[in-house]
């Protein structure tokens, strides 16, 4: 199993390496003298740190790389298990991957070091100029910037940017002189390219995919709110206890259908999911706290503005969820503007051996896949941070590993300042995707009270199909692995040829019910470790789970919009309408 995180000892090996190669030199021995009073301060403050508990890392709070959550039921970490791990490095190198993982860890959060960070980075001979880039880790803020440029108009044009320049590429200043690009490019988003945020081919897509994004973006963006003819339907999430996040999820594509259906702008309001201290200010309660919002400013106060007067309510220009049945809302006819492209999902899931041409819900399955991805098109800050914290603590020292046996790389001592950004660093690969290790095999296990909707099945008919994967890619050896049984964790270490890495939360010992388990954990962590598990799964390059989970048949759909179709779905079971 992986040792665990550097601590004081680890911080003492670091020491008396450093110590026994500058000690022999007697011009260097005021120097170590510096050093070791610089490292000193530096352990002084990581122990009085750890006197205070649980420490995590989180976007808001900095200190030496130990992010500390407020409330020990926000605790979400991610761990490795390894069985018969070797690094292969003797310990003064692994001593400088924990010494790069911790200064990595001590700006995660806040995007550039603290007074104390920067001593810590000084005792150990280096400075935050000469920290490496963490391969691993996104920049939250300037992802969100650039989103937001696709999600907004400029000025009176139909569409945003929306053109065959990809990422940072657009905010690259061209010259005046390039007049005939500048107008190529104004014609190319003037016409309506396809959304940004669809990954891969049409044929590794859902049918309809990119026509299906950019027609809900217009539906949900009208160029002007304030138009009389502009109708709203303003729906809160589900908030009863006994609605998952995967019913929550569910429940929202269904207005959204409706709303389709009737010409009416979506307006989420109350999602209680978002209600805690995590969300801040007007994203508090919001769907906005986790992803951009399903429709412009303009048009929520428009539709808020509105609710207030009877009238529009009995004119029907405002709707609300209170005007629509269960039935409509969960099992309501799907919009046929794009005719039935469900019918000809390619079949790449398979269910006992066989591949899934045809069911009875093909419908659905599509159109909440459209939905989905739609309300999840861009995260947040929020969100991105969260995403940031669980890879680094899944992955972050593989990524310091590799970091450091790259050619050039003598950190800390070595390495030369940085010299800025090249135009490649800073527009063209800065648009790649944060590294994980790839290929990456996630899989859901579904059991608990789910025993009442489905076939429940044991952890090792799960496995067997990732080793039917493997015997496929015999290079895929890791897996993201999701569930609320503590058991099937257990279980994990039963499998020695696989590397394992979860989230570290407290999971159920024995059966109960999910919305008890949730409480449990407190609305943060029980909102905030799913959705990073979901994401994670989205974005993995194989998938098994269990169709007869809401959650499962959710990231199918995500999979299936985000240029996944062709990696197939191995499910342990189907869903219980099909």
């Amino acid at each position: 199993m992986e040792k665990p995180p550097p601590n004081l000892k680890t911080m003492e090996r670091v020491v008396s390496h450093r110590a026994l190669q500058m000690g022999n030199s007697f011009s260097c021995q005021i120097c170590v003298l510096g050093f070791l009073s610089g490292v000193c301060i530096a352990s002084v403050f990581m122990a009085a740190l750890t006197s205070f508990g649980a420490f995590e890392f989180r976007g808001d709070s900095l200190s030496m790389g130990i992010i500390q959550r407020n409330s020990s039921s926000n605790i979400i970490k991610t761990e490795r298990w390894i069985p018969g791990y070797s690094n292969g490095v003797d310990d003064e190198e692994e001593d400088t991957v924990a010494l790069l993982y911790s200064a990595w860890s001590s700006v995660l959060g806040a995007g550039e070091p603290s007074d104390a960070v920067d001593k810590f980075l000084r005792s150990n001979g280096s400075n935050q100029w000469m920290l490496p880039k963490a391969p691993h880790l996104e920049d939250c803020k300037l992802m969100s910037e650039l989103n937001k440029r696709l999600d907004d108009r400029q000025g009176e044009e139909t569409f945003p940017r929306w053109t065959s320049w990809k990422g940072a590429l657009d905010t690259r200043q061209t010259p005046s002189t390039d007049d005939q690009i500048k107008r190529l490019r104004h014609r190319e988003a003037s016409s309506g390219s396809y959304p940004p945020w669809i990954m891969g081919s049409d044929e590794e897509n859902y049918p309809l995919t990119r026509k299906v994004q950019r027609d809900l973006w217009i539906h949900q963006h009208p160029m002007n709110c304030s138009d009389p003819n502009v109708r709203f339907l303003v729906a809160d999430w589900e908030r009863d206890p006994g609605f998952g996040i995967g019913a929550q999820f569910a429940g929202m594509c269904g207005l959204l259908a409706i709303a389709i259906r009737e010409k009416r702008v979506l307006v989420t309001n109350y999602y209680n999911r978002a209600d805690h201290e995590g969300c801040k200010g007007s994203s508090r309660s919001s769907w906005s706290c986790y992803f951009f919002p399903e429709t412009s400013q303009e048009c929520q106060a428009q539709a808020f503005e509105l609710m207030k007067h009877g009238e529009v309510w009995a004119k029907g220009i405002v709707t609300a969820k209170q005007n629509y049945t269960s039935k409509e809302i969960w099992a309501g006819r799907i919009p046929r503007q794009w005719g039935k492209p469900w019918s000809y999902l390619q079949p790449t899931t398979e269910i006992n051996g066989s591949l899934i041409a045809y069911h009875r819900k093909m419908d659905r399955r599509w159109w909440r896949a459209q939905a989905l991805r739609y309300l999840m098109r861009f995260q947040t800050v929020y969100t991105c941070s969260l995403m940031n914290e669980a890879r680094h603590r899944a992955f972050g020292k593989e990524a310091a590993k590799h970091v450091l046996s790259s050619p050039g790389r003598g950190w800390p001592q070595s390495r030369a300042p940085g010299k800025g950004k090249s135009d490649m660093e800073e527009f063209v690969w800065s648009s790649h995707r944060a590294w994980i290790p790839r290929p990456l095999l996630s899989v859901h296990v579904r059991m608990g009270d789910k025993a009442c909707e489905m076939k429940v099945v044991e952890f090792q008919e799960y496995m067997s199909l990732a080793d039917r994967i493997r015997r496929r890619f015999p290079h895929l050896n890791s897996i993201w692995l999701s569930t609320e049984m503590q058991e099937v964790i257990d279980k994990s270490k039963l499998y020695p040829q696989w590397k394992f890495y979860y989230t570290n939360v407290t999971r159920q010992a024995g059966s109960m019910l999910m919305a008890s388990y949730e409480a449990s954990l407190g609305r943060e962590t029980s909102t905030n470790y799913p959705l990073v598990n979901f994401l994670m799964a989205s974005d993995a390059d194989f998938f098994v789970g269990a169709l007869g989970s809401t959650w499962c048949f959710l990231i199918d759909g995500m999979r299936n919009t985000g240029g996944k179709v062709m990696s197939g779905y191995l499910s342990v079971n189907k869903d219980r309408f099909w």
